[in-house]
């Protein structure tokens, strides 16, 4: 190892002064230091640092920023005073129009270099008029630091919680439910949970709010059933915070990162809220997935239904398709909707919303999406005229790839949270018939690294 290092030109601790040439997908700047590559968080392309190396590898390393000695016309002061300890974002010292173009440009760098694909329309990134105060569901872990019950985000690489009382990208209902659970539990005594030892109780508060109805939920994720004192916390909890309709317990005693366990109990009021993303009214519980940016979510989902271009006449596959989101949109358009979730929980609820709208034509089925659909292609001859995608992080499974192709779709359209495994995903579409015609970066998340991408596939012509 040693001698592999021996032509690295830095080592650990050392100052140095160097360019930001480039910015990195997390949105670190990027620069060379005598041909060597070191990534310097909170650095922008443009700008001359100076900078403090805390990682090396044979290739590559990082840096810490300690002074801007040229400083780039993208820079702004963060708003919020925690940004540079907080995990929580990590581009507020950037300006927003840089932010968006930085996205795009992270979406073009992996469509070519993973994708291989160089003539691609990659559109400007769809931004917020208000880009703060977006974000309807909080979930902070809570822990007790020199006696005193926090609750916030972790330091960037740690799990040091940093405590806050409001954060900009949250919505205040938010920011209000937090600071009234954790005063609630340091007053009746109930203890945080120590992830060292496994003990204690609450390990987190989650809590949801309907943008449009102005619904508020409480979850507490407990490391066991029992809350001592319950009903004075309720009661608390319904006295302070006017506006909740549902508290709800979630009950995770794995020794795990995960955050919700599979046991959820409501507490009091109802099993979960309501909001509308346009016309469209949903039902969303404790565990459910919705997108945290309604307003931006109606961008995507406007979108992706210009991009399926429905007639009325179409047979629409919606793979994970969560509770319904992008599926009621479609049904309003398509001749039938069959959507795809492996969270039951979240199929009923799509069961649930697709009755609150009366909409008749969509069809849930529980199960993971690459198990299932190419089972109903196998044994139901099941033909789709378009296919949506919108997975998780990890991209899609490659056998669902496959069906997709079998199925043959004159239409695919990707919703994607990450550039990497949508630019491989397109490359195996590609790859077997398809021809990716466009993409749309949205920004769901302002002020972090993540974008979100709505992409149309057609079919080739044999």
């Amino acid at each position: 190892m040693a001698k592999l290092m021996a032509n690295v030109p830095v080592q650990k601790n050392q100052l140095i002064e160097l360019d930001m040439t480039g910015q990195g997908h997390q949105g670190e700047g990027v620069g060379r230091y005598r041909d060597y590559t070191l990534f310097v968080p909170g650095a922008i392309a443009g700008e001359r640092v100076k900078a403090k190396v805390t990682k090396v590898n044979k290739n590559y390393g990082f840096a810490k920023l300690i002074e801007i000695v040229r400083q780039s016309e993208q820079r702004t002061e963060p708003p919020c005073p925690l940004y540079h300890r907080c995990g929580g974002c990590h581009l507020q010292h950037m300006t927003y129009e840089a932010q968006l173009a930085h996205k795009r440009q992270t979406v073009v760098d992996a469509l070519t270099r993973i994708g291989k694909l160089e003539d691609v329309t990659v559109h400007p990134t769809l931004g917020m008029d208000e880009p703060w105060r977006y974000r309807n569901k909080s979930q902070v872990p809570v822990g007790l630091v020199n006696g005193k019950i926090v609750a916030g985000f972790y330091a960037p690489g740690t799990h040091e919680i940093i405590d806050m009382e409001g954060c900009p990208i949250q919505h205040p209902y938010s920011d209000e439910i937090v600071n009234t659970v954790k005063r609630a539990l340091a007053d009746l005594g109930i203890p945080p949970y120590d992830e060292t030892g496994h003990k204690g109780l609450v390990r987190h508060i989650v809590a949801r709010v309907g943008y449009a109805t102005g619904e508020t939920m409480v979850v507490l994720v407990t490391n066991g059933r029992n809350i001592p004192r319950v009903d004075e916390l309720i009661r608390r909890l319904r006295n302070e915070i006017p506006h909740v309709v549902s508290i709800v317990q979630n009950v995770n005693t794995a020794v795990t990162n995960v955050i919700f366990g599979p046991h959820t109990i409501t507490l009091w009021g109802k099993d979960g809220i309501e909001d509308r993303i346009g016309d469209v009214r949903f039902f969303i519980s404790a565990r459910s997935f919705f997108q945290v940016n309604p307003i931006q979510t109606q961008v995507l989902y406007d979108k992706a239904l210009e991009y399926a271009q429905l007639t009325g006449r179409e047979t629409v596959v919606d793979a994970y398709c969560g509770i319904g989101t992008i599926s009621l949109f479609l049904a309003r358009r398509a001749k039938r909707v069959i959507g795809v979730e492996v969270v039951e929980e979240a199929i009923e609820d799509a069961q649930r919303n697709a009755e609150l709208n009366g909409i008749m034509n969509a069809e849930f089925l529980a199960g993971e999406a690459e198990q299932v659909i190419p089972q109903l292609y196998a044994e139901r001859g099941l033909r789709a005229d378009v296919v949506v995608v919108d997975p998780p992080r990890k991209g899609c499974d490659e056998k669902l790839l496959q069906t997709i192709v079998d199925m043959q779709p004159q239409r695919v359209v990707y919703v994607s949270c990450n550039p990497s495994t949508l630019a491989r995903d397109l490359r195996f579409l590609e790859d077997r018939g398809y021809e990716t015609q466009e993409v749309q970066p949205v920004d769901m998340f302002p002020h972090t690294f993540h974008v979100e991408c709505c992409s149309l596939l057609v079919r080739k012509e044999n």
